[in-house]
């Protein structure tokens, strides 16, 4: 099982981050959360990668720049504060924040460190991806808001997964990234709605999550 521990970024802001693995473990990455925090499935994530995959993973707590200690439930209350709460905070905060965490990681002596976002965290992913360069491999799930930022280019290899019937996400922002960064890996899974990859949402499908998590590993196995 992971632990909580406490990160500094470079704007002296200080903020909680779920560390699950250690400097043994043969990769590194920074996990970002979806809308609703460090949620029970956020940290389960975490402690898979470290346990079954061999992964030191931190997962910062993005919602400590607007208030502490938050973790919604997975309905439309949560979805309405989770929007509300991110407005408040700049994507210049959320890159230090992921950028303290890959920092951590390289402390304890990894060199090349990966991240992996899903849903708000997707986004987080691609925008670490194209504004900063402490990234050597990035991987979105349902990343929401990608297609108005793709004309930006990515400093690492990126890979992206999408469902088919995600109604947060339509198939023409899907179009708009092919059209735009036709270097980056794209699936998409047709029969899989928004947030398919979660187990706490009345959204999962497993065989979509199944094989979106054996392309991740692929993945980062090939770049990190």
């Amino acid at each position: 099982m992971g632990r909580l521990i406490s990160l500094t970024a470079s704007d002296t802001h200080h903020f909680s981050a779920y560390e699950a693995g250690d400097a043994n473990a043969k990769r590194a990455l920074v996990v970002v959360q979806e809308i609703f925090g460090l949620t029970h499935w956020m940290r389960a994530v975490c402690d898979e990668l470290a346990d079954h995959h061999g992964y030191h993973v931190i997962a910062p707590a993005l919602f400590d720049r607007a208030e502490r200690d938050v973790v919604l439930p997975y309905d439309s209350s949560g979805m309405a504060k989770g929007l509300a709460l991110r407005e408040k905070i700049s994507p210049d905060g959320l890159l230090a924040d992921v950028t303290a965490a890959a920092h951590a990681l390289n402390h304890h002596g990894h060199s090349r460190v990966g991240i992996l976002g899903f849903c708000w965290g997707g986004l987080v992913a691609w925008e670490a991806a194209t504004r900063s360069r402490e990234f050597a491999a990035a991987c979105a799930w349902y990343g929401g808001g990608i297609a108005a930022v793709s004309h930006e280019k990515p400093h690492c290899p990126v890979q992206l997964h999408f469902g088919g019937e995600d109604d947060h996400i339509p198939h023409t922002d899907i179009t708009t990234i092919r059209e735009n960064r036709p270097e980056v890996e794209i699936f998409v899974y047709d029969d899989a709605g928004h947030g398919f990859g979660c187990s706490d949402r009345p959204s999962f499908n497993k065989p979509a999550r199944d094989l979106a998590h054996e392309r991740t590993m692929a993945f980062f196995d090939s770049h990190l």
